[in-house]
């Protein structure tokens, strides 16, 4: 039977490895890995997790799996049976997979739910199965020997996985199709998969469907806060940053990066750390380099707490509104939150009309790229977590280092870890001192070249 399963696999490779690759994106390296229904081990050993576990409930090839892969922990387990002390009592694990396992599984609805017991508040479920579309394909494949002789299948729509989820106590973050063609077919099969695949309709007739989800229950957490203030030529709005500061009943740091300034918002800031006498922690550096993206990382990289907050020094978004950003992040709400301007009224001055359309413009390509809703991807204002920043610039790499504002460099990073990325809308106001320190049609180009790379890295995979 297992010699059948390798078989199979062999005969069926593009699918396979077009399998390995959306869960590569999907998953970073080097996380704690449960995988329900495993196999021959080696979709889990091609995540290389730092502990992988994998649930199989045929014995031969869960015998196989071991000797293929004898660094995982293989345990020939009925997964809706499976208990903690069956496998050894392990922490919970970062991610949890389900692979084209889920149509044979008796009760889904019971498995979701158990499978909260492996889980912490920052667990992955991310689980794939097959396009019910194909299903008629699939049964002649079987039919005449091209696919592996399957168990009684449940064909289970999009629909159906998310509202067993919802029930079980998971919460979607993103999902989506990939692989038309799941037979090599010399040129045109990778031009199919990579680049025809994600097209708008034709997507959804993807052999794969993909679901990522978390737990919808997240506990409130009281912690520190950063609250970054990139500054240049800011001058006069620096004493009314702290004026208006709310009080967010827990210990919070202001850093004050200044950029370059040609007039005295330097010295403006040194005259505020210096006088200032209250409850919050007042810290001031001089940028070395350029760009507000490399201000705010060395904020980051100063700050001492558990929660980062970004606040431009123009005041535009009031400081009065950054508690509700808070208490969406620390009650779970959220995982990444992104102000938005463009729910409430606003005067043409604060964003001309061309602006409004190019932030509209970007939106929806962000939206499309992310798989995670955006009405405004261009505020300035981004809350997250320490803890999810630095494996944010760990992944950096990944996209490369040529954001010089920093908004596209986190959401890139914060979609690639499979946060949830939330938006609080802001009123936003016009500015009271200075101008923009943007070029509108210059960094235009930058930010069409950018979702140019997020398209490359996170649609359009090869």
């Amino acid at each position: 039977m297992t010699r059948d399963k390798i078989y199979y696999r062999r005969l069926n490779k593009t699918y396979y490895q077009d399998l390995e690759r959306i869960h590569n994106l999907l998953i970073p390296k080097y996380k704690r890995v449960l995988e329900i229904g495993c196999g021959t081990g080696d979709l889990l050993a091609s995540l290389k997790p730092s502990y992988g576990v994998g649930i199989e409930l045929d014995s031969t090839t869960s015998q196989i799996a071991s000797e293929r892969h004898n660094y995982l922990h293989i345990f020939n387990l009925n997964a809706e049976e499976m208990l903690p002390e069956n496998i050894g009592n392990p922490e919970p694990f970062d991610i949890i997979v389900i692979n084209n396992t889920l149509n044979t599984i008796k009760d889904v609805h019971e498995l979701l739910k158990k499978l909260t017991v492996y889980s912490h508040n920052r667990t992955r479920l991310v689980i794939s199965f097959h396009n019910w579309l194909w299903q008629p394909l699939l049964k002649i494949a079987e039919r005449f020997g091209q696919r592996e002789p399957q168990p009684p299948e449940s064909w289970l729509t999009p629909g159906d996985v998310r509202n067993l989820l919802d029930i079980s106590g998971w919460e979607v973050l993103k999902e989506g199709n990939r692989c038309i063609i799941p037979r090599n077919l010399p040129l045109i099969t990778s031009f199919a998969n990579r680049w025809l695949s994600q097209l708008p309709i034709i997507e959804n007739f993807g052999l794969t469907h993909w679901t990522v989800a978390r737990l919808n229950y997240q506990q409130e957490q009281k912690s520190k806060i950063s609250i970054v203030i990139p500054a240049r030529n800011e001058s006069g709005n620096i004493a009314a940053a702290i004026e208006r500061m709310p009080n967010f009943q827990t210990n919070t740091e202001i850093i004050f990066v200044e950029g370059n300034s040609s007039d005295d918002t330097w010295q403006q800031i040194q005259k505020v750390c210096d006088e200032y006498q209250g409850p919050l922690s007042l810290k001031k550096y001089k940028q070395k380099g350029k760009g507000k993206a490399d201000a705010v990382w060395l904020a980051f990289e100063k700050a001492e707490g558990e929660i980062l907050i970004i606040l431009d020094a123009d005041l535009t978004v009031r400081p009065e509104d950054l508690p509700t950003f808070v208490s969406t992040l620390s009650r779970g709400n959220g995982e990444f939150i992104n102000g938005c301007r463009l729910v409430y009224p606003r005067s043409t001055s604060a964003m001309p009309m061309l602006n409004t359309l190019a932030n509209r413009f970007f939106a929806g390509m962000f939206s499309w790229l992310l798989r995670q809703r955006l009405k405004d991807t261009l505020c300035g204002t981004k809350v997250m977590w320490k803890k999810d920043y630095l494996q944010i610039k760990e992944g950096r790499k990944y996209f490369g280092d040529f954001d010089p504002f920093g908004d596209f460099d986190l959401l890139f990073g914060a979609s690639k870890l499979n946060l949830k990325i939330v938006e609080v809308p802001i009123r936003y106001q016009q500015r009271t001192y200075g101008s923009s320190n943007i070029s509108h049609v210059k960094e235009g180009f930058v930010l069409l070249r950018m979702c140019l790379v997020a398209a490359k890295k996170l649609r359009f995979i090869p």
